[in-house]
């Protein structure tokens, strides 16, 4: 082709924007528009609700797939000002990305944050309901058009809730010309939201199935203990009871400008499970808090096993890696500015992070040794014998 024929110039480019260029481009923003990107709708609009709750505006979250193949999203939180809410309306109206979760109370399914808008303009229809102090606010898109509602603002008719309760609830259609499919997978979401329920305790939230001929399914996630229970629950996924209580601590650093939760046993599994999320997104590469966790707690058995004088301990460097065979643990970390290696955020990057888990880990761990000497003296020496003489 000679380049004659190839010219162009600015007439030819042709800019998109808002609307247009989310729905010419969908894959940009959600991934895919296979089932990857359909989840991730669902996402951006549960990270939105599960953030009410854990900024303590709200106390649960309830998620319903329709009969009609939508999704509603509802949280309790509650309204001051009346229901009007110009923010959320900005939100839908608006493209506003936000590459990674910000703020130890932004909690993520999805790697990356895309905003209410473009799960708006994604849809084939979207509808919002926001009620607080007595009045009903309503608002309706079509393909993220907004549509003219009559009655918009008024009184508390029935519907969202009880007619004297307040909360928010996006339901929304995926739509049909822009994804392959749009059925959206109940034990995918429930598994999903069960690992969001550990890793933020206190957090109440449902997930409930109209579409079944057979009749409606639901389940409700809540822990009380966090990721105790969450690590309670991976050692009982491999069919045997644990050798130990769950061991378990929360806390502060400043330093790392945000808050760390760690629990872990000694199982029978032959296999480490440890895992490790930010924000309550998972880690799957790893990264500094993981690290930190480690450091830690080869720290406080080394010094235990020195101490007691335990027959393992002149050659624990050497066995360090038989420590975490058979040990299920869960570390979470919650930071105002999480750092990530990569675009997929799976690898945290925080460097002060490894510092303040690892110096936690080692003065917690150490104290539960020094409360309990003669069980942590058992416990340390089958975590550094061989699996086989178990």
């Amino acid at each position: 082709m000679s380049a004659e024929g190839m010219e162009y110039d600015a007439a030819d480019i042709k800019v998109l924007e808002g609307r247009e260029a989310v729905r010419k481009r969908p894959g940009m923003y959600v991934g895919s528009t296979g089932e990857r990107g359909l989840y991730h709708l669902v996402s951006e609009v549960v990270d939105r609700a599960v953030g009410e709750v854990l900024a303590g505006r709200a106390g649960s979250v309830d998620v319903t797939l329709t009969s009609d193949g939508g999704v509603r999203v509802a949280d309790d939180g509650a309204r001051v000002g009346g229901a009007h809410d110009p923010d959320l309306e900005a939100q839908l109206a608006s493209l506003q990305l936000s590459f990674g979760p910000i703020g130890r109370h932004a909690t993520v399914i999805a790697p990356f944050r895309v905003g209410l808008f473009v799960v708006n303009a994604l849809s084939s229809r979207l509808t919002v309901e926001v009620r607080g102090e007595g009045t009903r606010w309503v608002k309706e898109y079509a393909r993220g058009v907004d549509v003219e509602l009559p009655d918009a603002v008024g009184q508390l008719t029935g519907g969202l809730g009880s007619a004297t309760g307040s909360g928010t609830a996006i339901s929304f259609w995926p739509d049909t010309e822009i994804f392959e499919t749009t059925w959206c997978s109940f034990p995918v979401l429930a598994e999903r939201f069960r690992q969001l329920a550990f890793l933020n305790r206190g957090l109440a939230i449902s997930l409930t199935d109209e579409r079944p001929a057979d009749g409606v399914r639901r389940v409700l996630y809540q822990f009380p203990d966090g990721v105790r229970d969450f690590v309670a629950a991976l050692d009982a996924e491999v069919g045997a009871s644990p050798q130990s209580d769950v061991f378990g601590f929360e806390g502060e650093d400043a330093r790392m400008a945000g808050t760390m939760e760690v629990a872990l046993l000694r199982g029978y599994s032959r296999s480490a499970q440890i895992r490790g999320f930010a924000n309550s997104l998972a880690t799957h590469e790893g990264g500094t808090h993981l690290d930190g966790f480690r450091d830690g707690v080869v720290a406080a058995i080394t010094e235990f096993a020195r101490e007691r004088g335990l027959s393992t301990a002149s050659d624990l460097d050497a066995r360090a890696d038989l420590i975490f065979e058979s040990l299920t643990a869960v570390v979470s970390v919650k930071l105002d500015q999480p750092e990530y290696l990569g675009a997929t955020c799976t690898l945290l990057g925080n460097a002060e992070v490894r510092i303040c888990v690892a110096a936690a880990v080692r003065e917690h761990l150490g104290n539960w040794f020094a409360e309990r000497p003669e069980r942590a003296a058992k416990v340390v020496d089958r975590m550094l014998r061989d699996p086989d003489q178990d």
